[in-house]
């Protein structure tokens, strides 16, 4: 097993702050920056919390300090030791989650570019941080490139994956139908193909209802800031092709995947492409499970409409280097309705369906959707690609509110894709989607400013598993809200989100693979922990800390049964430690985002 650093570990005197180069990670490509403080805060771990990655010059800067010391701070340019701004810290509040009573040190105000410490009397000093227009560029770089080193039937060669490359896994060309997916049409056995597609997490399976959240963001982001994209380069092997950006090019990827998943005979969508039981922690050329297409289900379905409806009009610019994919998209999208429409609550239920047919399937349920939501998020996107205005009429947006976005909720995609699309709305449409995102806004900015770490993650229920996913899509929703009414707060609230999973969060870890100075060494990723290389995969988001400790490895390995405390990193930690396509996805588009929004701000 690889070595393995816990949240208490202290020795830090080889601190180091790596990013990975938009030129494809690899050893090679990163930037080595040490700490440069030759004082004791080298030697042991910060009691300071702060992002670790960096700011944008025109963000929010905020760090967390225990309630200690004289209530000053000062910022020190970290070469010369000066201080180049002081300021008083909050008053000190406790913040339940962690059972901590700190002060907050804000040094918005300070805007040029550099490398800085931040002090506290009777604390210390912080870890050195940067201030630089391109803080998060490659971060989104390795957040996007993180789905190629996920991608299943292909070889990652060296000169596109650097020291992470593997042999191809799973072909997927010979895929058995389950008897829980049998019709007259495709009776239990038939072999189908299937290629492509992402992992879904730390395992080596394939799943409709979570990569259709995942696609909408990552479809979103490029929609959202299609210059900013259009400019990226991840050197992946398609980077370049037809001047399409990369961005497409990999969500390309998953998309010729999921078209696979649709029964040609009659439109529905089978809900997920998986071994009967996950496979054990080696690399993916090595397994050789069958693969099974199982259960065809509305939820699957109806995800499916909505993404390939989506993925319609995101394409249709690059229809000749696709190969003329949007009409087939959207056709798919209708077929897939349709199916929905004839059978609209066939719930996928794991349990039931091993009681009755055999092998049992003991893989990711992603069951229990809300399948009115999922409904109205597929007619939503009809709507919007065809502009016909039935579709419309199928969604009672006067009685929905706006929700934070998860896999088996989808009522916040189908407002954020609204509010990319005012211009194609009626008037009291308009005004409807506007209104409803400044009351989440405002809700979201109230829990932050209510926080002891600005965060507005108060509540035990607010750690949940993948609980940094949902720091990701609250700071998604404040970015649409901020969009919409260019109110300063909303987009300020995202960046203390953002720096939340980037290292000021108790555990002291900069929760994504790659970054940081107190970086997440052993995540739940098979490719991570079999390929033999000591640095994980990197730009993959973990799932943070969970409000309930799980007995994956031993309850008394977890370091505090408090929400905000409950993480290890280690692999046996999946409820902690584990990546997945769903979480990523934000961490692109809200690291995209920012870098978008606030780049150029002094």
């Amino acid at each position: 097993m690889k070595n393995t650093v816990t949240a208490w570990v202290a020795g830090f005197a080889s601190l180091a702050l790596v990013a990975c180069s938009g030129n494809g990670p690899d050893e090679s490509d990163a930037e080595v920056v040490s700490n440069g403080n030759d004082s004791d805060v080298n030697q042991v771990e910060p009691r300071i919390r702060i992002n670790q990655v960096g700011f944008l010059p025109g963000a929010a800067k905020l760090a967390v300090v225990p309630d200690e010391g004289d209530g000053r701070f000062s910022v020190l340019d970290a070469e010369t030791g000066e201080p180049v701004l002081t300021g008083d810290l909050s008053i000190a509040a406790v913040w339940a989650p962690a059972d901590q009573q700190v002060r907050i040190a804000d040094f918005s105000d300070l805007t040029e570019p550099g490398e800085y410490r931040l002090r506290v009397p009777g604390l210390g000093e912080s870890q050195v941080f940067r201030i630089q227009p391109e803080a998060y560029r490659s971060l989104n770089d390795a957040a996007l490139k993180a789905f190629y080193f996920n991608r299943a039937s292909t070889e990652l060669l060296p000169e596109h994956a650097g020291q992470w490359a593997r042999p191809a896994g799973h072909p997927d060309t010979e895929v058995e139908i389950h008897p829980s997916a049998a019709t007259e049409d495709r009776p239990a056995g038939t072999i189908v193909s299937a290629p492509k597609g992402w992992y879904d997490a730390g395992d080596f399976n394939k799943y409709i209802v979570n990569s259709g959240i995942t696609m909408h963001a990552l479809l979103s982001a490029y929609e959202h800031f299609p210059a900013y994209y259009a400019a990226q380069d991840l050197t992946i092997p398609e980077s370049g092709e037809g001047g399409a950006p990369d961005i497409l090019h990999e969500s390309w990827w998953n998309l010729e995947w999921m078209l696979e998943m649709q029964d040609p005979y009659d439109g529905g969508v089978y809900h997920k492409l998986t071994t009967a039981r996950f496979a054990d922690a080696v690399m993916p050329h090595t397994t050789d499970a069958t693969r099974y297409m199982v259960a065809k289900g509305t939820e699957a379905t109806l995800n499916f409409a909505a993404t390939m409806a989506m993925a319609s009009r995101v394409y249709a610019p690059y229809d000749e280097v696709f190969g003329e994919v949007s009409e087939r998209m959207l056709a798919a999208a209708k077929d897939a309705w349709e199916w929905a429409e004839a059978n609209p609550d066939v719930r996928y239920d794991q349990n039931a369906m091993n009681e009755v047919y055999d092998p049992d399937v003991v893989t990711g349920a992603y069951s229990n959707a809300n399948i009115d939501l999922v409904r109205a998020w597929a007619a939503t996107e009809l709507y919007l690609t065809t502009g016909d205005r039935e579709w419309r009429e199928q969604v009672d947006l006067e009685r929905m509110t706006v929700g934070i976005p998860s896999w088996s909720n989808s009522g916040g995609l189908l407002w954020m894709s609204l509010a990319g699309h005012l211009d194609q709305l009626a008037d009291a449409d308009r005004t409807l989607v506007e209104g409803r995102f400044q009351t989440l806004g405002d809700g979201l900015l109230a829990q932050v400013r209510g926080s002891a770490w600005r965060l507005g993650m108060n509540v035990p229920g607010d750690f949940f598993w993948g609980s940094n996913s949902y720091a990701l899509n609250q700071a998604m929703m404040l970015i649409q809200a901020y969009r919409l009414s260019e109110n300063r707060e909303y987009l300020d609230a995202a960046h203390k989100k953002m720096d939340y999973v980037l290292g000021r969060n108790p555990t002291g870890y900069s929760f994504v693979t790659g970054f940081g100075l107190q970086q997440v060494m052993d995540p739940h990723h098979r490719v991570s922990y079999a390929d033999d290389i000591e640095d994980p995969v990197p730009g993959f988001v973990l799932g943070g800390p969970h409000n309930s400790v799980q007995d994956d490895c031993g309850a008394d390995e977890y370091p505090s049964n408090l929400p905000a405390l409950s993480f290890i990193d280690h692999w046996c930690s999946y409820s902690t430690n584990e990546v997945a396509i769903n979480w990523n996805a934000p961490l692109v588009y809200v690291t995209g985002a920012l870098q978008a929004l606030t780049a150029d701000e002094r």
